[in-house]
């Protein structure tokens, strides 16, 4: 029975994405009754994560899914860049000051964590020896 599940999963795309909308549902769920103070889509990721590394879910019963999500993520942002139109402050003095603190930001963050990676590198190595 396992067997044949698999093979489906491995094939169906809409499958796969009825169980990345049920893992993610699952998680909405668990976070609500909970009361965690964390997205759901985050602790299934954590979850998915677990199955998978775990060997209890195989990478390619999500494969053809994600995959197809993927491929049309620009239609999840269209409601985002459309608020832009009902926010016109953004295109002025006020967006290049957004755009500013989310550039350091990133900036901030990717040498932040360039320097602990760095740090931990070396020390490893300090203490292999």
């Amino acid at each position: 029975m396992l067997r044949r599940t698999g093979i489906l999963m491995g094939r169906n795309r809409w499958l796969q994405i009825g169980g990345l909308i049920a893992i993610w549902w699952a998680s909405e769920a668990l976070v609500h009754a909970i009361g965690l103070p964390v997205p759901g889509g985050v602790v299934g990721m954590a979850f998915l994560l677990i199955l998978l590394g775990s060997g209890q879910v195989r990478i390619a019963w999500f494969r053809r899914g994600s995959t197809g999500l993927l491929d049309h993520m620009l239609l999840f942002f269209v409601p985002a860049t459309m608020a832009l139109l009902d926010h016109p402050e953004l295109f002025s003095l006020t967006g290049l000051k957004v755009l500013a603190v989310i550039f350091f930001g990133t900036l901030i963050v990717m040498v932040g964590t360039a320097l602990v990676v760095e740090a931990c590198f070396r020390w490893s190595v300090r203490h292999a020896r």
